[in-house]
């Protein structure tokens, strides 16, 4: 797992709110789904299935190998499409410059876009901003002062130090995925964000102790998506047992955040493979598999 942040990062420009909970923000993420046309990919020649193949992973290797990106290809089971990239990049303009790297190869004359996710890898902190907003109070600091604003910031600087290695880790290399998009039910009956903050705060505390259950089992990687996507969250899921997920979703069914406040997207689920396995994926040479890495060289 990689840590810190980006270098030439402008700072952040904080809420500050003490009814709105901070964020911690890392990775920019982009999840491309595409239709895979394998009939007209067999109606070329081995040659030029060849020159297309090796173009296409070599450049999404290239990609993935670069320490201001990752990526990582996998076979989506069922009809909402066949092949999900998930790009990792350090910043709108490094995924950008991905996303046209990858626009570029011949390989899009068999791919159909068929929908896209673009959100920044995210840490809540329901817990940590109602303490620092507490603590500032017990200080006396008068609130929006520069002391005020001094003193909130070291105190987020220290949160962000902490968690580097959650922000910035590369890409989970674990054999099954899942991807959804969700938001907080803001309905006439139902509104998560017309809520005090110590109950949302409560909720969130019920809801994290489910998905801490399951640590090992499953990395869960949250990412936000308010002014970037049509929904307000994407959550991404890996794990050694598709089962997990099944598990791990139906019992956040249950608890009182997802019951009364959560509205759920499309589900996308598939097998993450290596790159190096992209011919066997494209043409149909068996289920591309999910290779052990490397182990480093000797010094």
């Amino acid at each position: 797992m990689g840590g810190g942040g980006p270098a030439g990062t402008q700072k952040v420009t904080r809420m500050r709110n003490p009814d709105v909970p901070e964020t911690l923000d890392g990775w920019s993420l982009l999840h491309r789904l595409y239709a895979f046309d394998r009939r007209r990919w067999l109606g070329l020649s081995a040659p030029r299935r060849d020159q297309i193949a090796r173009e296409a992973q070599r450049a999404l290797a290239e990609l993935a190998a670069e320490p201001e990106r990752d990526l990582a290809p996998v076979q989506v089971l069922g009809s909402k499409g066949d092949l999900l990239l998930v790009h990792y990049a350090r910043g709108f303009e490094a995924l950008a410059e991905a996303e046209a790297r990858v626009d570029a190869l011949e390989i899009n004359d068999v791919l159909v876009s068929r929908s896209s996710y673009v959100s920044v890898l995210e840490l809540g902190l329901y817990e940590s901003s109602a303490k620092i907003h507490s603590q500032l109070r017990e200080r006396e600091l008068k609130p929006y002062s520069p002391a005020w604003h001094q003193a909130f910031d070291a105190a987020m600087a220290e949160q962000e130090a902490a968690a580097g290695a959650r922000l910035w880790g590369k890409i989970p290399r674990r054999r099954y995925f899942c991807f959804y998009p969700m938001n907080k039910r803001r309905g006439e009956q139902q509104n998560w964000y017309a809520l005090p903050y110590e109950e949302r705060q409560h909720l969130m505390r019920e809801h994290g102790t489910i998905g801490r259950s399951y640590h090992g089992r499953v990395n869960q990687v949250i990412s936000g998506s308010i002014g970037f996507d049509d929904w307000e969250w994407g959550v991404d899921l890996y794990a050694d047992d598709p089962l997990i997920f099944k598990r791990l979703i139906y019992e956040m069914r249950f608890d009182r955040a997802s019951a009364l406040y959560a509205e759920f997207g499309p589900f996308v689920t598939g097998l993450q493979f290596s790159i190096e396995e992209l011919p066997q994926f494209l043409d149909a040479r068996g289920v591309p598999r999910l290779l052990a890495p490397e182990p480093a060289a000797a010094h």
